[in-house]
This record gives C-alpha cells, sequence and structure tokens, in this order.
C-alpha cells in the first residue's frame, strides 16, 4: 500500500533537496540498530529456520557489500519525522522506499531512485525500494491503481532501474501481483507476467537483489505460486517476499518460504532465496486470515536485518508501520500516517 500524494509531496521536495546535500558535503549517518549495523549473524534464535551454513561461514568472504552493511534507515519516512515514541520504535529502524505511480514519468521514478539510492550511498547501507505501479494493481481494492499501460509500465521500470545502477539495491516487485493472478476481479495474467518479467530483469541488471513477491502462506498453494512466478521473471530474480502488508507469523512464513524454494527447484530455478515482511506480524494470536485492512489485533514484528541462512535472507518492513491501509476500520486513506494505527501497532505501554 504506497503513500498518498500528501504524504509524498512532501518527500519529494525533502528527497530532491537531501541529493543535493548527499552530493556536495555527504549526510550524517542515521540511527540503526545493533542488528543493522551488524555483519551477518549466524545465531539462530526461536521461530528461525535452522543454522545450516554456519559450519562455513568463518571461510566464506562475500565480496558483495550487502552481505556486510546494514539496511539503510531514511530519516524522511513518516514515522521518523513524526519523532517521539514513533521515531524511537518504528522510525529507526530500515523501510522500504515505495516506487509508485506517484512519481508519474519515468525521469521522476529515476531521479527519485538516484535519490534515495545517493542517500544511502552515503551513509554505507543497503536502500530497500518496493515497486508498485502494475497497471491494474490490487486489482480494484484499497491500494488500487498503477501505470495506464504496460508500454508506460516497461519504460518507467526501465527509467527507475537506471537511477539504482550501482548501489547494490535490494528490491521488491509489485507486492501482491503475482499471487493475485487468476482471480477474476484482475487484469489477464499473461501480459502482466511479461511485463513484471521485464522490470525483475532490469532491476536485476542494474545489479539490484530482486525478490518477486509471492503473496503469504495463507493465499495461494507454493506449487502454483512457483509457476507463477516462473512465468514473471523469476530466472532473474534472486528470489521472493512473503506476507508484505500481511500479518501472517513468521513460523507459518518460514514453512511457506521453504515449500516454495523447493517447488522453483523442481521447476529448475534452484538456489533461490526468500525474505519475510515482518513490519506487523509481531502479535500472537494474529488477525485472522483475510483481515488486512488497519486490523487492529496486529503489532510491530521482528525488526528488519538480513541474515543469510541457508535459503533464508532476513526479515525486511516494506509496509511502513503507523501508515493507513486505506479507509478502514476507522484509518484515513492508504498511506496516510496514522497516529492511531502506529498507538495501536506499539501495544499497551
Amino acid at each position: 500500500m504506497p503513500p498518498t500524494h500528501s504524504v509524498l509531496a512532501r518527500l519529494r521536495l525533502l528527497v530532491a533537496a537531501s541529493a543535493v546535500l548527499a552530493a556536495s558535503a555527504g549526510l550524517a549517518a542515521a540511527e540503526t540498530s545493533v542488528s543493522q549495523a551488524a555483519p551477518p549473524t549466524f545465531a539462530t534464535t526461536a521461530g528461525d529456520p535452522p543454522n545450516t551454513s554456519a559450519r562455513n561461514a568463518s571461510t566464506k568472504q562475500p565480496t558483495d557489500a550487502r552481505y556486510r552493511r546494514g539496511l539503510f534507515v531514511d530519516d524522511l519516512m513518516s514515522a521518523h519525522q513524526a519523532g517521539g515514541i514513533y521515531r524511537k520504535k518504528i522510525g529507526k529502524k530500515a523501510q522500504a522506499l515505495w516506487l509508485t505511480d506517484y512519481y508519474a514519468s519515468p525521469q521522476s521514478a529515476r531521479s527519485a531512485v538516484a535519490a534515495y539510492t545517493a542517500r544511502a550511498a552515503a551513509q554505507d547501507k543497503t536502500p530497500v525500494l518496493a515497486v508498485y505501479a502494475i497497471p491494474g494493481r490490487d486489482c480494484g481494492l484499497y491500494s488500487s491503481g498503477g501505470l495506464g499501460s504496460y508500454q508506460d509500465y516497461r519504460a518507467w521500470t526501465a527509467a527507475a532501474a537506471r537511477g539504482m545502477r550501482g548501489h547494490q539495491a535490494i528490491v521488491v516487485v509489485e507486492p501482491d501481483a503475482v499471487a493475485f493472478m487468476g482471480d477474476r476481479r484482475c487484469v489477464d495474467a499473461g501480459p502482466r507476467q511479461k511485463a513484471i518479467a521485464y522490470a525483475v530483469k532490469r532491476f536485476a541488471k542494474a545489479g539490484a537483489w530482486v525478490y518477486l513477491d509471492s503473496g503469504h502462506s495463507g493465499w495461494r498453494n507454493p506449487t502454483d505460486v512457483a509457476r507463477l512466478l516462473k512465468r514473471s521473471g523469476m530466472k532473474w530474480a534472486r528470489g521472493f517476499s512473503t506476507n508484505v502488508g500481511n500479518h501472517r507469523s513468521n513460523r507459518h512464513e518460514h514453512a511457506y518460504g521453504k515449500r516454495v524454494v523447493r517447488a522453483l527447484a523442481k521447476l529448475g530455478l534452484k538456489n533461490r532465496k526468500y525474505v519475510i515482511e515482518t513490519a506487523r506480524n509481531g502479535a500472537d494470536p494474529a488477525p485472522r486470515n483475510g483481515d488486512v485492512c488497519n486490523p487492529w489485533l496486529a503489532r510491530i514484528g521482528r525488526a528488519p536485518t538480513l541474515l543469510f541462512r541457508g535459503a533464508f535472507d532476513g526479515y525486511l518492513w516494506i509496509k511502513h508501520p503507523g501508515e493507513s491501509d486505506g479507509e478502514c476500520n476507522g484509518g484515513p486513506s492508504s498511506g496516510t500516517w496514522w497516529p492511531t494505527g502506529a498507538d495501536s501497532l506499539l501495544g499497551p505501554r
């Protein structure tokens, strides 16, 4: 669910201004948690997959900077700007830049990505982006929209890819789009698969680690999802994401992720990785399956960090905690900063 225009208008001006500062004098490092600043760890904790890589970890020296540097914490995100408890509990955690059709032209998309990734580079951190502009996005539901045509989408994603070249970004591509394929409310899957595959290839060629979104454990059969992922460009992707914007437990998502990895391997796509969104899956019990729009039972989940344990790459915050899913359960329009919702996510204090 992308930020709204009112929020993004402020961010866009700040992004442009900070890009100039980054080019001339650099930026002060944003505060980051120990888990984000530290190099990859191989310790196993409850809810994580078993440590199958630790034996060889000490001898491996990956050259890719993403293995050693933390995730970028952007002080332009809503929770950071809100200050107080919101900054402390939410705003100091790495969250994705949502690249949506708000940046309507290819040039504006490229400029936004270039400014964001340059600020991350100035802090020697890994930028995380969520691309969310496919035509017919969200099948007309709470975050409906997207670009006007697949031709527009190809030009737009190609420009965005040029903006991130050389910055070793992480990119989650089109949350829910693959899992929605075949839904009668959505556009035909064939053109959508080709458009997403084009975007995945472009981002990968620009040096990004691309995770093609797979929905979540309560949505589609892993075997079916694997087939759809293959048709949507998985051969160019590092792997796939799960639970974006949702509230499924890490236990369920790990089980699902491993099943999708195995299904992809049977299709000839071996050694694929997965990441889990944990921005709002910290509640036990979790909101019931299908309760996805500002559920009052949701709570902040595990802090974002890269771990590199076998097929599991780590936890990310893609959806911004405290920003509304839409006009449901008392919330404002999708993407608007909502203190009441943030308070609910943080739980009793």
